[in-house]
């Protein structure tokens, strides 16, 4: 509604990345948790799971350790959940400035507009004693 067409390539960019980032890491949390769940359980054919090619898929040792797959599956959804609080908070910031811009485009700036500081000398009308000062003259 504002007429600014050159912000929509960046909203759509950053919500866009925020949006991959999280389904990336969601996928990523998921497979981490199936092979961890599995190796829980006991067993040995989870993706991460090193195989040997030539002897009837045997397993050897693990490629990554039960340990390693926790870690994952905790660097994943915490990178998962930061993505969503990111991607929320662009959203947010969007329509913030969509608003603010939209007001400020009925905002009225002229070539007149000026601000002078004139130096005061005068008296006080009390007493009679002179006065110092600076005054500050604003002209819409």
């Amino acid at each position: 509604y504002n007429k600014r067409y050159w912000k929509v390539h960046i909203v759509w960019g950053a919500i866009g990345t925020g949006i991959y980032a999280y389904m990336y890491n969601d996928e990523q949390y998921d497979r981490t948790r199936t092979a961890f769940k599995r190796r829980k359980a006991g067993f040995t054919d989870d993706e991460f799971y090193d195989l040997v090619p030539d002897d009837d898929f045997v397993p050897s040792n693990p490629a990554f350790s039960t340990e390693a797959l926790q870690d994952a599956q905790e660097r994943y959804q915490r990178d998962r959940d930061l993505a969503l609080v990111i991607t929320i908070a662009l959203y947010a910031l969007n329509i913030i400035d969509a608003n603010v811009d939209a007001h400020l485009k009925q905002f009225n700036v002229d070539e007149d507009l000026s601000l002078h500081f004139e130096p005061y000398l005068g008296t006080d009308p009390i007493n009679a004693d002179a006065s110092y000062g600076l005054g500050l003259a604003i002209r819409f």
